[in-house]
């Protein structure tokens, strides 16, 4: 392990703001907090009356450390064009990096990070909505203080990688440069089986042998040593095939899934919510990409583009569930992939999505434009916001709570209802 981002053992920003809760189900003592919480869920029973909805109320204790542990994140293609570029932008953050652009000095930013450049919304004071950070509502570690190793089937050090991906400025390289370049990834696992033949070409980096129980006892020796040399609290892995899932399930390690959602499928998700919770019905989606980094050489061929349209079209699937009045039968709407692979665009991505919905004599608009309330109260334009409090309205006219949407119950045990 030639390479590190260090960080500190505890939170990197500073702590100008504390969100204190005065309540007598919320405890802290300097440590731990500790906050009691009633989980609402609704049971049903099928009647020849109706749907029959029993709510249900369950108590819950959740102990929240107030200082992070030190974590550490191994990377599976360090060296690709995700991943030095994910370590570069830690890099460039924690060192409060400028560099110039033909726009202009652009800083260093997190935007577009849900942790540390969002705000939830806690409620009104009687003059203003109060929208509080991400991070400031309990301690989340911060990615500065990520300390980050892994793997990579090229032993290219991460100034090459990163000048190779061409994702980032060429200041911004040199400046990088420093930190980067002792950073060479570990061997890694080279099965064709598993990889585009496209690759072969690269894989200089890669395990001995042909035993697959060697080499899992080779990444394990690897992920065993990393924790000991960086005495670490917390550890994260960005990728699982099938044989460690097995293993990550018997010995109770939370597993959160694959192939990050950032860019069009982030978008397509955030639209279709809002298309058919606005009672549209989309018929047909097609998305077309086309890019022409290493990305886009591994996705032209077949059996790696079919893994990325399957995640990519699967996205949809619980929206068309919930809204039996337009998906009477389940259907999805015809849902077309296409990426292209064109060498000279690089890193610069294009993408078009056209979506085809259909309605008839309906008010395309949820609510108004031009909102008029009483005074004193706020105006809210926020779709997802006005269509919630619609929702709740309405179930609550009924006598109804609708579940609290956490799904808690799938990785705890539920008490007895209160």
């Amino acid at each position: 392990m030639n390479g590190h981002v260090n960080g500190t053992n505890g939170l990197s920003h500073s702590k100008s703001s504390r969100l204190i809760v005065d309540s007598p189900y919320v405890k802290c003592d300097g440590t731990i907090i500790e906050s009691k919480f009633s989980y609402r869920k609704n049971q049903f029973e099928k009647t020849a009356e109706g749907l029959k909805v029993i709510p249900k109320e369950y108590e819950y204790t959740f102990r929240t450390q107030l200082r992070t542990k030190r974590t550490g994140l191994l990377l599976v293609g360090l060296g690709g064009n995700n991943g030095s570029t994910a370590v570069g932008s830690i890099f460039a953050n924690k060192k409060n990096m400028s560099w110039r652009t033909k726009d202009g000095v652009q800083s260093a930013n997190y935007f577009g990070s849900v942790t540390q450049a969002s705000t939830i919304h806690l409620g009104w004071d009687g003059r203003q909505q109060i929208h509080v950070p991400f991070n400031e509502i309990i301690p989340i570690l911060s990615p500065n203080d990520l300390i980050i190793d892994g793997w990579d089937i090229n032993n290219q050090n991460l100034y090459e990688a990163m000048i190779r991906a061409k994702v980032f400025e060429p200041e911004l390289q040199e400046k990088l440069r420093p930190y980067m370049e002792p950073i060479v990834p570990m061997p890694s696992i080279y099965y064709p089986d598993f990889i585009a033949s496209n690759q072969g070409d690269r894989a200089n980096n890669v395990i001995s042998g042909n035993k697959k129980e060697e080499h899992l006892e080779h990444i394990r020796r690897d992920i065993r040593q990393f924790k000991m040399k960086h005495d670490l609290g917390e550890f994260l892995h960005n990728y699982i095939s099938v044989t460690p899932l097995i293993l990550l399930v018997q010995h109770n390690v939370f597993v959160g899934g694959d192939d990050f959602k950032s860019g069009q499928t982030k978008i397509k998700s955030a639209l279709v919510d809002f298309l058919v919770s606005s009672g549209l019905k989309p018929e047909s989606i097609v998305s077309y990409n086309h890019l022409g980094n290493n990305d886009g050489k591994n996705l032209s061929e077949a059996k790696q583009f079919r893994s990325k349209e399957i995640s990519k079209s699967s996205v949809v699937d619980d929206m068309v569930q919930a809204n039996k009045i337009l998906y009477p039968t389940g259907r999805n709407p015809d849902h077309c992939i296409v990426i292209k692979y064109v060498p000279f665009v690089g890193d610069s991505k294009r993408a078009m999505d056209e979506y085809i919905c259909r309605l008839v004599l309906s008010m395309v608009s949820l609510l108004l434009k031009a909102p008029v309330v009483p005074a004193g109260t706020p105006v809210s334009n926020a779709f997802m916001r006005q269509f919630a409090s619609l929702a709740k309205l309405i179930s609550t006219l009924a006598g109804v709570v609708s579940d609290a949407d956490m799904q808690i119950e799938f990785f705890t045990n539920l008490a007895t209802p209160l």
